[in-house]
């Protein structure tokens, strides 16, 4: 895990857009303030930097030394108690004690079974365990059908692993993240939505295309400026506005034990 996205937490913190503040208020509200919630798969603090000042502490945990670096950058004057370690989800015995956990985009890339077995041990009774995301029935976004050529053209479709974060919600085993939780010890599970339109300039998408795995900037190489150029033109040459917009759902998953 620790070289899928080599070279990309610059442009993941700047160009991935966050969850939005109902959804993160919804988390708080879930964990109350005198809890310690350990963002498992926290990038460059998406989650983990706007909950803070909401909870007692939060434990901010990645394989990415990049992204982990990114987040103690962003989280310079913020408020909240936020303690960044490297790990993962096979390490979480090996952390602090926690009363919560939640998700990002980042659960779909692990052994989600055995990782709400492990949490099951170690977190206490009233522990809950929230996943923030987009819904299962959401398409892809308008520009992905003008990029993809551009990627295939670069030999960088995903692929593998790759396609284990389809849009966040889906696995290779058919089993969406709603199902995994409610089959697990977290079987009582509520969810709530929040609707919100984003609008995206090219240099944005730009930006964004180099926040994935697929076509993080370790990948491309010395063909990333060629990468950025293509994808520059393509966009601009089907919106000669520039401007994108999609409207985007996101999912807040709260289950906790029947």
């Amino acid at each position: 895990m620790t070289d899928l996205f080599g070279g990309a937490a610059t442009y993941y913190a700047r160009y991935r857009s966050g969850h939005g503040e109902e959804a993160i208020g919804r988390l708080a509200r879930a964990f109350g303030p005198d809890g310690v919630v350990l963002d498992l798969g926290c990038g460059p603090g998406t989650v983990a930097i706007p909950l803070a000042g909401r909870v007692r502490a939060v434990l901010a945990v990645d394989p990415d030394e990049e992204m982990l670096a990114e987040g103690r950058r962003l989280a310079e004057g913020t408020a909240g108690d936020i303690r960044w370690m490297r790990g993962d989800s096979t390490t979480l015995r090996a952390l602090p004690p926690f009363d919560h956990v939640v998700m990002g985009r980042s659960f779909h890339w692990m052994d989600r079974r055995a990782v709400l077995a492990d949490l099951d041990a170690l977190l206490p009774p009233h522990g809950a365990v929230a996943l923030v995301g987009p819904t299962r029935e959401e398409g892809e976004p308008p520009w992905e059908a003008v990029v993809r050529p551009v990627r295939a053209a670069f030999g960088l479709n995903e692929s593998g692993l790759d396609k284990r974060r389809a849009l966040g919600s889906f696995q290779a085993t058919g089993e969406h993240h709603d199902e995994v939780l409610a089959g697990s010890p977290f079987g009582r599970v509520e969810s709530a939505r929040f609707e919100r339109l984003v609008s995206m300039g090219v240099d944005e998408l730009v930006g964004l295309q180099l926040s994935f795995s697929y076509s993080a900037p370790a990948r491309l190489g010395d063909r990333l400026a060629a990468f950025t150029d293509e994808v520059r033109r393509a966009l601009l040459a089907e919106r000669p506005s520039g401007v994108w917009e999609e409207r985007r759902t996101t999912e807040v998953l709260i289950a906790r034990r029947s």
